[in-house]
């Protein structure tokens, strides 16, 4: 977490998943831009997870980055529920290295739009950000 006002809510699903996103930190640091981190699983905490993803705006909020891990729902699952861009990063995790992940995260339906980086390019992740919040 940053000390600068909150901007971007990176959440991943898994604490397992947070070395994984570190790269995105030093990308926002260097811009001085502050974000929270979160694990919140679709899956495992969805009343969490949702309330996060509608009170996000009202927190200060206006990016999410969100992890997209074995199930890769919570990207979409977080843009169903914001009016707030959400960047969905695939993670290169499972047997097929986020691949599944990617394709999850990029072809979700219309109406539900994620941003989507490349697998486990959290640089990016935060670069996208940074360049939507205008900075």
């Amino acid at each position: 977490m940053s000390a600068a006002r909150k901007e971007v809510l990176v959440v991943v699903g898994s604490e397992s998943d947070r070395e994984r996103v570190a790269p995105a930190f030093k990308v926002l640091d260097e811009a001085k831009i502050g974000y929270e981190f979160v694990v919140s699983s679709a899956h495992r905490n969805p009343d969490q997870t949702a309330e996060l993803a509608k009170s996000a705006r009202r927190n200060g909020f206006r990016v999410i980055i969100a992890g997209a891990g074995l199930a890769a729902a919570l990207p979409g699952f977080m843009a169903s529920l914001t009016d707030l861009p959400v960047i969905g990063l695939p993670l290169e995790v499972g047997p097929l290295q986020g691949v599944d992940a990617l394709y999850a995260t990029v072809q979700l339906p219309p109406g539900c739009p994620v941003g989507t980086v490349g697998i486990g390019n959290a640089k990016n992740a935060a670069l996208l950000a940074v360049r939507i919040l205008g900075a």
